[in-house]
């Protein structure tokens, strides 16, 4: 007798009841994939945060301001390469749910702070002579079906009356990082500041320093908070994947969230798989007994009990990760500006597909044991 036929004869037995199981199982497989998606997409800003950039925020938290003067200061501390400011813009394109970040940027120094975005010299040059220039992500460009030399508007309500700001798309950038932020929007200090109301004038929302090397930052970010000690305008300063990860959470304890939501998933699983198993064992009791009175050894009853659960979940994790890969650019792109973008790797796919494997063999480990003390005689009775 082959094993392959035995097995499968046994698992499409009931018909109904494998196909339950294994849709249970490719629900799961594409909830946890998911979840796996999301879970990267909050920790990448800190995954691909510079090891060699700090923040610099108002002590009193990031809604408040800097003022334009620090810049120069922080300069003179040992250990900066470059400084550059940002401003959060907060405007709206069109309508509401068009959301996307927009910064206010220092032009003259955002190429040597921020490296790992890449915009070429002839558009980032013409971006430079146009104070009402703008340059975004090529992800965002892509979402709106921008191309450089369009006019952008752009309403805001937060610098006084809603009032349209128009821009000229000058440029482009790349990131070098896969799967880096390319969403965002950036607009002209100086055109910024020369419009909005004079008492916020010369305020900047918060630094972004470049260190000479990444072992600079503990005594670099002591010095900045240590300069301006006991000022009008305290500063906190920390390394860029700490404000990334302080950022995140903001949004809630979103990993906590993730994880309970997943132990869930993983426990309720184990216990329908592991319940289909025990059911298949009990009503084949007679037939395990034959097979040991015949010959077979203990650990090939052991090996079918587990063969065919392990069938049931690479059969329904394989169609649970088909879900997801068809799924998630769906959904990412319907939350797009809601959420970070979802990238379905290849790692989060092999995780899945690994705990496929997982829990197909913890699920019939138990029953695949009680068939094979399973004694001969005790299970004859049972005829």
């Amino acid at each position: 007798m082959k094993f392959n036929r035995f097995i499968f004869a046994n698992l499409f037995r009931k018909k109904i009841r494998l196909i339950l199981t294994i849709g249970s199982f490719a629900v799961a497989l594409f909830l946890f994939t998911f979840l796996a998606v999301v879970r990267s997409a909050f920790s990448r800003g800190t995954e691909l945060a510079g090891a060699d950039r700090l923040v610099v925020i108002n002590r009193a938290g990031l809604i408040n301001v800097i003022p334009l003067s620090y810049r120069d200061k922080i300069l003179q501390i040992k250990g900066v390469k470059a400084v550059t400011h940002n401003n959060w813009f907060g405007g709206v394109y069109q309508d509401e749910k068009n959301f996307f970040p927009q910064f206010v940027i220092d032009p003259e120094n955002q190429r040597q702070v921020m490296t790992e975005m890449r915009v070429p010299d002839d558009e980032w040059n013409n971006f430079v002579k146009d104070r009402q220039g703008a340059v975004v992500g090529a992800g965002l460009a892509k979402r709106f079906g921008w191309k450089v030399g369009d006019r952008l508007p752009i309403k805001n309500a937060l610098y006084g009356p809603t009032k349209t700001w128009e821009f000229v798309l000058d440029g482009i950038y790349h990131n070098d990082h896969p799967g880096g932020d390319e969403s965002q929007f950036w607009l002209q200090w100086k055109y910024f500041d020369e419009t909005i109301p004079a008492v916020i004038k010369s305020q900047v929302g918060w630094y972004v320093v470049k260190l000479d090397s990444p072992d600079d930052a503990v005594p670099v970010a002591a010095a900045i908070d240590k300069g301006f000690a006991n000022s009008s305008t305290e500063t906190k300063t920390e390394t860029e994947s700490a404000f990334a990860a302080g950022f995140a959470k903001q949004l809630g304890n979103i990993e906590l969230l993730i994880l309970t939501i997943g132990g869930v998933v993983f426990f309720t699983l184990l216990l329908v798989t592991g319940n289909t198993m025990a059911i298949s064992v009990r009503e084949r009791v007679g037939e395990l007994a034959v097979l040991k009175a015949i010959g077979y050894p203990d650990r090939y009853v052991l090996f079918f009990v587990l063969s065919e659960a392990l069938v049931i979940a690479l059969i329904g994790g394989l169609i649970g990760l088909g879900l997801a890969v068809l799924a998630i650019p769906v959904v990412g792109a319907a939350l797009r500006g809601l959420l970070p973008p979802l990238l379905l790797s290849v790692s989060v796919l092999s995780l899945g597909l690994a705990f496929a494997v997982f829990v197909g063999v913890a699920s019939g480990l138990l029953p695949g044991i009680g068939a094979m003390r399973l004694r001969v005689v005790d299970a004859l009775r049972r005829v």
